[in-house]
């Protein structure tokens, strides 16, 4: 899904347990968490890569409509929505969330990024900062032992840099 991004010109970063891992962070992770730049075209791009790897949307919800700006305000004030969720029945391992708001302001995510090299595959992921005060927002005890590993991998960072 990464390299079709990458290929659809898709403005997208990665956060959440992919990240963490991605920043050293030995994990278990189910999903791929995305936020992607929410302009009409960019969110059309992301959703309809995602649906030629043969992902479904898993609310009962047309995904192209991710596109839509009026309807994404929609499922956030009627469903309480925060991600829309893709699976692929071809393969249920791994489910696919796109931010339906930005949690942290787009341009500086993306600014602050970084490009990791993923088996010759090029993923732009969160800065270890952005994903510690993403995770710390959400408060989960999941998400505050990600932060407290997170901060030691920092520190670890800080001393040999």
């Amino acid at each position: 899904m990464i390299e079709s991004f990458n290929e659809q010109d898709v403005s997208y970063v990665i956060v959440g347990g992919l990240a963490c891992v991605l920043h050293g962070h030995a994990r278990l992770t189910v999903d791929v968490d995305f936020i992607v730049r929410l302009d009409t075209d960019n969110a059309l791009k992301a959703v309809n890569a995602l649906i030629g790897l043969g992902y479904r949307s898993r609310a009962p919800v047309e995904p192209k409509e991710f596109a839509d700006p009026k309807r994404r305000e929609a499922w956030i004030r009627e469903k309480g929505m925060t991600v829309l969720s893709f699976y692929n029945p071809g393969d249920p391992v791994v489910a696919v969330d796109l931010f339906v708001d930005y949690p942290v302001a787009y341009d500086l995510l993306l600014k602050r990024s970084e490009m990791k090299d993923l088996g010759g595959v090029q993923a732009r992921v969160c800065s270890l900062d952005d994903l510690i005060a993403m995770k710390r927002r959400v408060g989960r005890p999941r998400d505050l032992e990600d932060v407290r590993i997170l901060e030691t991998i920092r520190s670890e960072q800080k001393k040999h840099s």
